[in-house]
């Protein structure tokens, strides 16, 4: 049994990133343990956490499980978690309850929890004095170790946990099924070093490290080679990419890389504005398939606020690079994170922020009551602003925010778009829908055979979060 411990999670040393290419271990044993089984698998969360659920699904498949929509039809039950909000946690916890309630039905199911509420100390306590029919906790370090941890729950019938609280290596030739055929996560790092006041992914997702770009364009290129029109290149902070290498290759360089190998779109997210370089944004211009669509959080417009969320940039530094970054790449579509109620925020604070959207006028933001998470400095902040206070903050800043998006949404009316065209709209079977360019969200009246292209539309009318369409002639 190996227990998440908080205080090895803080652990930064100058210890060596190992690469391994072999520690994915399946052989006929494992391979036979899911023969006439099936899985279910819930993912919470960031891409990260998204891309993390292909790796276990395809892990789970490689032990001959075969996947289910429907819990109660699953063998196995797995919970993908994310820690970076109270409300995702309750929402594990309520889901639980339904775990529980199934398994008094069918003992033998075989339920657990990873991602990164499973790296929390918190948690796995509670888990192991309140939710003990839970059979399996495993976390972000060691996804590739399911097959053994699953082999054990099944011979010993007792509960596992196997959870690292480490800075972490990088884990090569960890199988994937992807979601989709079109368009693919591409890991580019692991973890964060950044350790903002109020985030627990340092703790979660270990240390900042790099995968090595040959492998990183050999993905690339293989995507390529099957089909793919999109990859979206994922980290916690993906504008450090190469900054542990000490090799000078940094994200300017992979974007390029990337962009070379020809593959027709890519994407990267999320991004730090301190880590935003001049030379990333020339790159990012000089590129036709280097998409126009920059996530850049600004969490805070208030210098102050940023200041104690250990942010390092300013107001203004921020501004100055998203105005660069909106003058030099053409019809950029640009998003944010945007946290309310901080400790310590006051009015003229909230304001400050209000007055960065007005001047931005990002294309669409998400917003949130800020949220204490135990171990992280903020939850130590006197959290002086009342809930409803939070609450008037949040529902004035998403009028604003939906005001621009739809202001922006606008700007397309009768404009003739590119598309990838991913799948069958849910609004209307008769439609199909995809992303623009700039990750506008289109439901297009078109055949079924055009699903998987990059296609021409006419925008016909606009609504706030999503835009119809035809087949431009």
């Amino acid at each position: 049994m190996e227990l998440p411990n908080l205080k090895n999670a803080k652990r930064r040393t100058d210890a060596e990133v190992k690469v391994l290419t072999n520690e994915y271990i399946m052989n006929a044993h494992l391979e036979s343990l899911g023969k006439g089984k099936k899985y279910f698998v819930k993912t919470y969360g960031c891409q990260m956490n998204e891309h993390d659920g292909e790796n276990i699904k395809a892990i789970l498949e490689d032990m001959s499980f075969t996947e289910t929509d429907n819990m109660e039809d699953a063998d196995i039950i797995l919970l993908n978690t994310c820690a970076i909000r109270e409300n995702a946690h309750n929402k594990v916890f309520g889901y639980l309850g339904r775990i529980k309630h199934l398994k008094e039905s069918r003992p033998d199911i075989i339920a657990g929890i990873c991602g990164c509420m499973a790296q929390e100390e918190v948690v796995v306590k509670e888990i192991m004095s309140k939710h003990k029919y839970l059979d399996m906790v495993f976390g972000t370090h060691n996804i590739h170790e399911l097959p053994e941890i699953l082999d054990k729950v099944i011979e010993t019938k007792s509960q596992q946990i196997s959870v690292y609280s480490k800075e972490g290596d990088i884990i090569e030739n960890i199988p994937v099924k992807r979601e989709s055929l079109y368009k693919a996560w591409v890991n580019i790092m692991y973890g964060c070093d950044k350790f903002c006041t109020y985030c627990i992914v340092p703790y979660t997702r270990g240390k900042q490290r790099s995968r090595r770009h040959e492998d990183i364009l050999a993905e690339v290129k293989c995507l390529k080679e099957q089909g793919y029109k999109e990859v979206t290149l994922l980290g916690q902070n993906v504008n450090a990419y190469g900054k542990d290498l000490n090799d000078n290759y940094n994200m300017e360089n992979l974007l390029e890389d990337v962009a070379k190998v020809g593959i027709d779109r890519v994407r990267f997210v999320t991004s730090h504005p301190w880590d935003f370089t001049d030379s990333m944004i020339d790159v990012i211009a000089k590129y036709d398939n280097i998409m126009p669509y920059i996530h850049l959080p600004l969490q805070s417009g208030s210098s102050r606020i940023l200041k104690l969320m250990g942010r390092r940039y300013t107001k203004e530094s921020y501004l100055e690079l998203a105005h660069k970054i909106k003058d030099k790449i053409p019809n950029c579509s640009l998003t944010t994170d945007i946290i309310v109620g901080f400790p310590g925020e006051t009015e003229e604070d909230f304001n400050e922020t209000m007055d960065v959207v007005n001047e931005l006028k990002y294309d669409s933001a998400f917003t949130f009551i800020f949220s204490p998470r135990v171990g992280t400095p903020a939850e130590n902040m006197t959290d002086d602003v009342d809930l409803k206070t939070k609450e008037e903050r949040l529902h004035k800043l998403n009028e604003l925010v939906n005001k621009y998006a739809h202001d922006a949404n606008l700007k397309y009316q009768d404009k003739i778009v590119p598309v990838l065209l991913e799948g069958v709209s849910e609004k209307n079977s008769e439609y199909l829908m995809g992303y623009t360019d700039t990750m506008k969200l289109v439901n297009v009246k078109a055949p079924k055979d055009l699903i998987g292209e990059i296609v021409n539309v006419k925008i016909t009318s606009v609504k706030t979060w999503s835009m119809d369409g035809e087949i431009a002639k």
